[in-house]
């Protein structure tokens, strides 16, 4: 659940980062759809790109996303385990995002997203202390969430900075795939929406590993031609130039047929 507040190329990223070690990613690995029309990417791109599922403030008719390398630094709990299957989830992500340099922070003054790990019962209270007892009441009775992500943008509308806010408690499936949807989201497309069935962004699908057709979503939103502050019908024009390029990546760094 979330609310809205250098080149890296790779000839194959192999599978997702964690089916080899965990079967329900594994099993949902095997069964995930891969090809998709233009109209089917295109439609999901503009659904979770624009709006927002919970707004705060700002307009939301517009593209946000970084301009510049992103930086992740891991805060709270003290867990070591979780922290490397972060790391490794953003390790992953950079290989599937062709324009984002995204990496690991050595501190959290480092960072642009800053991650609180926390135990489920410290969730709500970490939400108070971020957003308010008034936010945090609104957050809860909306999105009743198990992990949750929001990020900060200027008038250009820019990212600035994020949190996300994940539990460390409810296994390595859960974990895993909080930890892939509220990264991505961070990044800028943070609107969930139940009319995609593909998409991760999607409160009724649960997958763990970052999907085939969020990589064509995330390399649209990244590509150097789509930038901060388009609105729809910008991206519009530009998208005819974009979508071959990301399709081209996205089968490469996954090993696809043409």
């Amino acid at each position: 659940m979330t609310l809205a507040l250098a080149v890296i190329i790779f000839a194959s990223a192999g599978p997702p980062a964690f089916s080899a070690e965990n079967p329900a990613i594994a099993a949902r690995q095997r069964a995930e759809q891969k090809t998709f029309t233009d109209s089917e990417i295109i439609d999901g791109f503009f659904k979770t790109a624009f709006g927002a599922e919970f707004h705060l403030a700002g307009r939301v008719d517009r593209i946000r996303r970084y301009d510049g390398p992103v930086r992740v630094f891991a805060a709270g709990a003290n867990r070591p385990d979780r922290k490397a299957q972060l790391a490794k989830v953003v390790a992953d992500i950079g290989r599937r995002i062709q324009h984002l340099d995204i990496a690991m922070a050595p501190t959290i003054d480092d960072a642009s997203i800053v991650v609180t790990l926390v135990r489920d019962r410290d969730l709500i209270p970490t939400v108070r202390r971020f957003y308010g007892e008034a936010r945090a009441r609104e957050i809860k009775n909306s999105l009743d969430p198990q992990c949750l992500s929001g990020f900060r943008k200027n008038e250009r509308s820019e990212i600035e900075h994020s949190d996300v806010i994940l539990t460390v408690d409810k296994g390595d499936f859960t974990f895993l795939d909080c930890t892939y949807e509220e990264l991505l989201q961070s990044l800028g497309p943070i609107n969930d929406t139940n009319s995609v069935p593909w998409t991760m962004f999607n409160d009724q699908v649960s997958m763990g590993f970052f999907d085939i057709y969020d990589q064509y979503l995330l390399n649209i939103l990244y590509d150097p031609r789509v930038k901060a502050g388009m609105n729809v019908e910008e991206v519009k024009a530009v998208l005819p130039e974009v979508l071959p390029d990301v399709r081209a990546f996205v089968r490469k760094v996954n090993g696809l047929a043409e």
